[in-house]
């Protein structure tokens, strides 16, 4: 198994250096000064999502609700329908809200690779990896793989802490509001209790359907979407999440 410190958002300021993986420890070859100049960047943006031509909204009891638009008004999400009409909801009761967009049907789905385990492991993190030490412990705690949870986190927020979408997923792991609840997370712009509810809620949906590519298809899209559909949904968002986490997560050779 091996990683790539450039498969989590260093490879557009330089030339791919790969992780080399030897005896068990990771040597990386990345200059500070470019590291430097990724997190200048990296701190500076926000990830508000615009407003797409159709979405759907992922209830927790398992309802699917196709919307034009969702955003976020203080503790309600204001759901905007095709016909102009508009829902408020509680926050709390959506689990996701993504984008209406279905893959082509000759695209292979995607599945995960059986020699990259999820669970835990002792695998060192780079120090220069942002929050690294967090990362690591929230996915101790959670019996989760160090380097899938910074994947998760670079799928998400590109290592941003104070990353926001339209529809409320905030932080490291983009915490929708019924998530955080549900796993006790008091402040979602604090990275390490971000990190530790994420964790905490990936585990959840890699207990719930025993697969790392149908966890991370339910983290996106919400875990009624992958029971509807038993397996991956089809919608391209997240099939296209999947693939980004587990290419870093589990990079081919």
């Amino acid at each position: 198994m091996r990683f790539r410190i450039s498969d989590f958002g260093f490879r557009i300021f330089g030339p791919e250096r790969p992780m080399a993986r030897v005896g068990g420890k990771s040597e990386i070859r990345n200059p500070k000064s470019e590291f430097v100049t990724a997190i200048a960047l990296l701190s500076s943006i926000i990830l508000a999502v615009a407003p797409a031509e159709a979405k759907l909204a992922v209830f927790v009891d398992g309802r699917v609700l196709k919307v034009a638009d969702a955003r976020l008004v203080g503790s309600a999400i204001v759901l905007e329908l095709p016909d102009g009409a508009t829902i408020e909801v509680p926050a709390t009761r959506i689990d996701r809200v993504i984008a209406d967009e279905v893959e082509d049907p000759g695209v292979p789905a995607p599945t995960g690779d059986p020699a990259c385990p999820s669970g835990w492991a002792a695998e060192n993190l780079p120090a220069e990896l942002p929050f690294a030490e967090a990362i690591t412990a929230a996915a101790r705690s959670a019996d989760l793989h160090p380097w899938l949870v910074a994947a998760v986190v670079q799928a998400e927020s590109a290592f941003d802490p104070r990353a926001v979408s339209r529809a409320g997923a905030a932080g490291l792991m983009q915490l929708m509001p019924a998530a955080a609840e549900d796993h006790g997370v008091g402040d979602v712009f604090d990275p390490a209790d971000n990190l530790r509810g994420g964790a905490a809620h990936l585990r959840a949906m890699l207990d719930r359907f025993g697969s790392l590519t149908l966890a991370l298809a339910a983290y996106n899209a919400g875990a009624a979407t992958v029971d509807r559909y038993q397996g991956a949904p089809p919608y391209r968002e997240t099939r296209d999440y999947i693939r980004r986490v587990l290419k870093s997560f589990c990079p081919e050779p």
